[in-house]
C-alpha cells in the first residue's frame, strides 16, 4: 500500500512511540512498501528510526534498510549486534548483502560473516566483496537460475524449480555446459513448447549478451540499456557463469553517475550532498571557486589593458557583461551536449567532423544575435561603428566559445579525464576570458582607439 508522507502522519508515529504502542506501529506498518516505509524513517529522529527498526520482522527490515538514506543506515547498524545484522543479512540477496556489510568496519564485518547462519550465503557474500564496488564484479548477484546444455527438459523443469526458491526475481534462465561455461539463455516459451524428453541443447538460444566480472559499472549500464536488457549474466576470465545483474542495480549506477556528472558541471570536485559538514562542503567547492576568481582576475588585467578604449569609448564597457555572458552560456551549451553524448556513447564520427557541425551551428546562432544587437546598438546608441563592432565581437565570440566548449570535453574524454569537468566553471571562465580579449581587440580595430 502507497501511503503520503504527511507532517500529520510523522507526528502520529512519533506520538505512538512516544506512548510505546508497540502492536499499533506494528500493524501500522504491516501493509506499507519498504519505499515508504523507509522514507519515513529518514523524516524521523535517529532514535525513533531504530524503534521502529527493532519492531519489524527480519525480511521487513533488510528491505528497508536498503532504502534508507546510507547515513542513516550507517547509524541504525551502529546500534544492533553482529547477530541481529546476520539475521537481516540473511534476508537480502547477495548483491544487497555485501553492500551493507561493504559499509562495516572491518573488524564488524568478520564478526557479522561469522554469526551468518547460512555458510554458503556467507561464502557467496564474501566473493562478492573481493571485487570493486564500481565493476560488475561488484554490481552482481549469485542469485540465478542455471541449467546444463545436457540436461533433458523434465530434468531442466525440475531443478529449476529448485533453484527458484533462493530467487527473488526470474529474469533469464541461463544455460552453461558442464565446466559452468555460458552457453547462451533458455526462453520460458521453447521451453514449455518442447517435449519433456527433448534436450536443452535443442532449444535453448545460443546468443546472450554478457558482460565480464571486471567491466567498469557504466559499461555495464551502456550495454543494458543499448540491447534494453533487465538482467545481464557475468562471466569470469575463464567464461564460467559467476553471477548476473539486474536493472535495480544499473538505475543506482546512472543515478550515482548523473548526480556525479552534475557536482562536476556545478564545479563540485568530489562527491558531496548538503547534509555533510561545512569542511567538507568547503574542500568540494574551493577549487573551482579558486579557479573562477584567477579567472576573474584575468578579465580585469586584460580590461585594465583596454583602459584608454573604454575612456574614448565608455558604451563599450556597458555591453562587456554581455559579450561575456554569451560566451560562458554559449561554451556550456556545447559542452554540456557532448558529455552527455559521451556519456550515452553517443558521439560517433571523427572530432573534425563534431567540431565542423559545431563551428556551423555557432554561426548560424552568431548570424542571427550578431544581426538583432547591430540592430538594437544602432537604433538606440546612433553610431554605426560601435553597432559594428559589439556585433562582430558576439559573432567572433559565440564561435570561439562553441569550439572551446566542444574541444575540451572531447580532449579530455581521449585522454581518460571526465569529461564531465568540463561542463563546470572551467569552460565557463575561458570563455570569459576569451570573449573579454576578443570584444576588446576587434573593437579596437573597427573603432581605432
Amino acid at each position: 500500500m502507497a501511503i503520503e508522507i504527511t507532517n500529520e502522519l510523522l507526528e502520529n508515529v512519533s506520538t505512538l512511540i512516544q506512548e510505546k504502542q508497540d502492536q499499533q506501529i506494528s500493524r501500522f506498518f504491516e501493509d506499507i512498501h519498504h519505499a515508504d516505509i523507509a522514507e519515513v524513517l529518514d523524516d524521523l529522529t535517529f532514535d525513533e528510526a531504530v524503534y521502529i527498526i527493532r519492531l519489524l520482522d527480519s525480511e521487513t527490515t533488510s528491505a528497508v534498510l536498503m532504502e534508507v538514506d546510507e547515513d542513516v543506515r550507517e547509524k541504525v547498524l551502529e546500534q544492533l549486534s553482529a547477530k541481529e545484522i546476520a539475521e537481516e543479512i540473511e534476508e537480502l540477496d547477495t548483491d544487497d548483502a555485501a553492500d551493507v556489510i561493504a559499509e562495516l568496519p572491518e573488524e564488524r564485518k568478520q564478526e557479522v560473516i561469522q554469526e551468518i547462519e547460512d555458510k554458503e550465503h556467507a561464502k557467496e557474500i564474501v566473493e562478492l566483496l573481493r571485487y570493486d564496488e564500481d565493476t560488475a564484479g561488484g554490481l552482481m548477484a549469485k542469485e540465478l537460475v542455471k541449467v546444463n546444455v545436457n540436461w533433458s527438459v523434465l530434468r531442466c523443469v525440475k531443478e529449476m524449480r529448485i533453484q527458484a526458491e533462493e530467487v527473488t526475481r526470474v529474469h533469464s534462465i541461463y544455460v552453461v555446459d558442464d565446466e559452468g561455461k555460458l552457453q547462451g539463455r533458455l526462453s520460458l516459451k521453447d521451453l514449455l513448447m518442447a517435449s519433456t524428453k527433448a534436450k536443452i541443447e535443442d532449444v535453448y538460444i545460443p546468443k546472450v549478451d554478457f558482460v565480464n566480472v571486471h567491466d567498469y559499472a557504466e559499461d555495464v549500464a551502456n550495454v543494458m540499456r543499448k540491447y534494453d536488457l533487465e538482467a545481464i549474466p557475468v562471466i569470469d576470465e575463464l567464461g564460467v557463469l559467476v553471477g548476473r545483474i539486474t536493472i535495480d542495480d544499473i538505475v543506482d549506477v546512472i543515478k550515482e553517475e548523473a548526480e556525479k556528472d552534475y557536482q562536476l558541471a556545478a564545479g563540485i570536485t568530489q562527491d558531496v550532498d548538503s547534509e555533510d559538514n561545512v569542511l567538507a562542503l568547503t574542500r568540494a567547492r574551493l577549487p573551482w571557486l579558486f579557479l573562477g576568481m584567477v579567472g576573474g582576475l584575468s578579465a580585469a588585467s586584460i580590461m585594465g589593458v583596454f583602459q584608454d578604449a573604454m575612456d574614448k569609448s565608455p558604451i563599450l564597457f556597458l555591453f562587456t557583461p554581455l559579450i561575456a555572458a554569451m560566451a560562458g552560456n554559449v561554451g556550456v551549451q556545447s559542452s554540456a551536449i557532448i558529455v552527455q553524448g559521451l556519456a550515452n556513447d553517443g558521439i560517433k564520427g571523427s572530432i573534425w567532423n563534431r567540431l565542423l557541425k559545431e563551428i556551423s551551428l555557432a554561426m548560424l546562432n552568431g548570424v542571427i544575435l550578431s544581426f538583432l544587437l547591430f540592430l538594437f546598438v544602432w537604433v538606440t546608441k546612433g553610431n554605426l561603428q560601435i553597432a559594428m563592432a559589439i556585433a562582430l565581437s558576439l559573432f567572433s565570440v559565440i564561435i570561439v566559445a562553441g569550439l572551446v566548449g566542444t574541444s575540451i570535453p572531447l580532449i579530455l574524454d581521449k585522454y581518460g579525464i571526465d569529461p564531465a569537468i568540463a561542463t563546470g566553471p572551467f569552460i565557463t571562465t575561458s570563455n570569459d576570458i576569451f570573449g573579454i580579449l576578443i570584444y576588446f581587440s576587434i573593437a579596437k580595430l573597427i573603432i581605432g582607439f
